[in-house]
């Protein structure tokens, strides 16, 4: 299928309000970032705390997305899950309502092997025909897919099109470019990277920082791709200490507490996850008032 999905990608949170998925401040979230010059929006990833959502939830948020997208960019739908059966319907409906790509981490817990992986994903990748982005974040699920294996899938599927890849190792990161050819779409999952491996040759960030910041960090990748480095890696070194700030606790915490610091959303997490502890929010607050986000 090509590279199809590149630049910078908001992993988008899910706010609530009392408990319940806030649709209104979603929908408005949306327009933030397209309107700053996102280059897609993945719902029901790990930032949007897609563990903590009912199935109605987690289809209901995909919809959401999808409707209020129209098409304007691309909605690259979260549909991991450690049973493989799980992942299935949810990659089903996000195909049916109309995403156009799901984002699917690799099963959590049950520490498969890589032959393991390859059939998960295969059976998935021969059963919906959507493009699909492997997400490999060992650091979240206990296991790491290895570069051959993303390549044999790469070979054997072809709606099999990229990876986010977030186990912190430039080397592996090339090694997967490697393997896979310059079809293969390599993405960051882990905002620090960006400019590194735009540097290897990759092809962008599914990114976190984007929900409080999406035109600059749009325009690194942006500049990056015009052949304008000194601004990228300004940029890059602009963004470096808001990075910092919104991993200070698990995320998505710090971003979460961020964007109600802005006014867009409620601070509301759901348990098992914990609010900002108020030291650490305290720094989060001082780097975002050094960044100009607020006053």
């Amino acid at each position: 299928m090509g590279v199809m999905f590149r630049g910078a990608i908001v992993a988008i949170v899910t706010p609530f309000r009392n408990g319940k998925v806030d649709e209104g401040a979603l929908r408005e979230l949306i327009e933030f970032q397209i309107s700053n010059g996102t280059d897609g929006i993945v719902p029901c990833g790990t930032t949007g705390e897609s563990p903590v959502l009912s199935h109605e939830e987690h289809d209901r948020v995909i919809e959401i997305t999808v409707d209020a997208v129209k098409k304007r960019v691309p909605v690259i739908a979260g549909t991991g899950s450690n049973s493989t059966d799980e992942a299935l319907r949810l990659t089903k409906h996000a195909h049916e309502v109309g995403a156009d790509a799901v984002l699917m981490v690799n099963p959590y817990y049950n520490r498969p092997t890589q032959e393991g992986l390859y059939q998960h994903y295969r059976h998935i990748a021969n059963n919906v025909p959507i493009p699909i982005i492997m997400y490999n974040i060992p650091s979240r699920t206990g296991v790491n897919m290895e570069p051959a294996t993303m390549a044999r899938l790469a070979r054997e599927c072809r709606n099999i099109v990229g990876v986010k890849e977030a186990a912190g190792s430039l080397q592996q990161m090339q090694d997967i470019m490697t393997a896979c050819g310059p079809d293969f779409n390599v993405v960051s999952g882990d905002d620090f990277f960006t400019f590194p491996l735009l540097c290897l040759g990759g092809h962008g960030i599914i990114s976190v920082v984007s929900n409080v910041a999406p035109a600059d960090m749009a325009a690194l990748v942006d500049a990056f791709a015009a052949g304008d480095m000194k601004k990228a890696r300004e940029l890059h070194y602009r963004l470096t200490p808001l990075v910092k700030s919104l991993f200070i606790e698990t995320n998505p915490v710090p971003v979460k507490a961020a964007l109600a610091l802005m006014g867009r959303i409620q601070d509301e997490i759901r348990l098992p996850l914990a609010k900002l502890s108020d030291a650490n929010y305290e720094k989060l607050k001082q780097a975002m008032k050094a960044y100009g986000l607020i006053k």
